[in-house]
């Protein structure tokens, strides 16, 4: 009888450090005050270094997640997608080498951006017809199955089949999603590369993972992959013990076969009914009163769990309710509201210019990546690049984001249609105005008395405003006005915006 107690009590503390270990693969290492990711989609090593350390860390970003680090193979015309059909785990693609991925980590964790690496653990690439060549010169047999610079054989995957009916498990599981050589994640050689390709990325000073088609993978799988990967290296200031940051990409629209409830006990999931539903709103599609219950009531994961965008590198490639930088009012209205109100993990996406779904980056004719340049005045983004982080309106909303912190939603007003407001606590207060009318309401802000600058339409410079100003009275109300023809359909203000 001892011996069975003993028994259990060792298996008990073993799935308790199991899962406590899971458990801290939610935390995503912010620096305090701060609490956005941005996408920087393509973006070259280098230059994301630069942009930590001159515009995200002064305006308050959190972390950065980076496009696919390894080896991936050259497709013609250099489509971005090519950088999701991996060779190899060499760290050398477009964006940089595996010195000027390491140089990126050190000079981003030294000023409080984290790094978040995109990786691709389901799959390698498809079959080229003919030998692939990848961005590190490795070779490779893809309609064979066989990845040397690995290395990989056939023996290491799921037999060839193609997923036809995605409400089949074993389909979307083992079968091979647009041709891309599916890897089993069962196996014990795969999972020891990958486990090695983690813990070099997480040497390197990396703060966690995007997991590029999580669904496609068994959640037993993964927890065993994701447990096996080292702690965040203290040299980067990182906590002793400290987990690797996991988001994972499962595409559920609340009606799939494979749930996103299946994997976000192993970290945060991507919550792409967010995307959806907000897009709806802000297009019309939905009135902005029912706003008020945003969250879990709508089918959302835990605040907690959920990783969440108005869009990302894929579905706004899409259409359908999704907002993207195309629609810049509406967009910027949707990406205020999601960094306002208080739900989910938030990330922003930085985008290129795009009229085709398959057009690269903004490259030279030999395919190398141009990198970003900027206005002079505005700071914004001038060649093919969109960079939205960059845009006023959302980098405003950062600081908006920070200043609130932890504060709770109260004092939601709306007009029973598409106007609405609300505050966090006593620190920030925000309006919209989604209506074809004005909007002119003495609304409740929850500040103490003064004048603020609204941060939408300017910018607190030298304790002057260079846009509207709000004048709170003795008890926190004040005249809110949002006009119709408006280049912005929001105002915000915070406790720092006070002049």
């Amino acid at each position: 009888m001892f011996k069975f107690k003993a028994v259990w009590a060792f298996v008990a503390l073993y799935m308790a450090l199991s899962w406590g270990n899971v458990d801290a693969q939610h935390n995503p290492h912010w620096w305090s005050g701060r609490n956005t990711i941005v996408h920087l989609f393509e973006w070259k090593w280098n230059d994301i270094a630069r942009e930590c350390e001159e515009f995200l860390a002064p305006h308050g970003f959190a972390g950065v997640q980076v496009s696919p680090v390894s080896e991936n193979v050259i497709v013609h015309n250099r489509p971005w997608w090519e950088r999701y059909q991996p060779l190899s785990y060499k760290l050398i693609t477009r964006s940089g080498n595996e010195q000027e991925f390491a140089d990126m980590c050190r000079r981003c964790n030294a000023v409080g951006i984290r790094i978040y690496v995109d990786v691709i653990l389901n799959h390698m690439a498809a079959d080229q017809g003919q030998t692939a060549t990848g961005t590190a010169g490795s070779l490779s047999e893809p309609g064979l199955k066989v990845y040397p610079a690995v290395p990989y054989s056939g023996m290491d995957f799921h037999e060839t089949c193609d997923i036809w009916d995605w409400n089949d498990r074993y389909q979307v599981q083992n079968c091979e999603l647009v041709g891309l050589k599916d890897l089993d994640q069962s196996k014990e050689w795969v999972r020891d590369r990958l486990v090695e390709f983690l813990d070099h990325l997480v040497e390197l000073g990396v703060a966690g993972f995007r997991v590029d088609a999580a669904k496609h993978m068994r959640a037993d799988d993964l927890k065993i992959i994701y447990n096996r990967v080292r702690n965040l290296n203290t040299n980067h200031g990182f906590a002793a013990n400290a987990r690797p940051f996991i988001y994972q990409e499962v595409i559920d629209h609340g009606h799939e076969t494979i749930s996103k409830y299946e994997y976000n006990q192993l970290g945060a999931v991507t919550e792409f009914r967010f995307s959806e539903e907000i897009g709806r709103a802000f297009r019309g599609g939905n009135q902005l009163k029912w706003l008020v219950t945003w969250g879990p009531e709508w089918g959302f994961l835990p605040s907690e769990h959920a990783l969440v965008f108005v869009d990302n590198h894929d579905n706004q490639r899409d259409g359908g309710h999704v907002l993207t930088y195309k629609q810049p009012k509406q967009y910027k209205m949707a990406t205020a509201f999601g960094l306002a109100y208080p739900y989910g993990i938030s990330r922003v996406m930085s985008s290129f210019d795009f009229s085709d779904r398959d057009q690269p980056p903004p490259q030279t004719a030999d395919g190398v990546i141009i990198s970003p340049v900027f206005d002079a005045t505005t700071g914004a983004c001038t060649n093919g690049w969109v960079c939205e982080h960059r845009w006023r309106q959302i980098y405003n909303m950062i600081e908006f984001k920070n200043v609130a912190g932890d504060a709770g939603l109260n004092d939601w007003w709306d007009n029973g249609d598409n106007q609405i407001a609300f505050c966090r606590g006593d620190r920030a207060f925000v309006a919209f105005n989604g209506n074809s009318y004005d909007l002119d309401e003495r609304l409740m802000t929850c500040l103490a008395p003064g004048t603020y600058c609204d941060v939408i339409s300017g910018a607190k410079v030298n304790g002057r405003c260079t846009g509207k100003s709000v004048e709170v009275e003795l008890l926190g109300y004040a005249q809110i006005k949002i006009g119709a023809g408006e280049d912005d359909g929001v105002l915000a203000i915070h406790k720092n915006s006070k002049l």
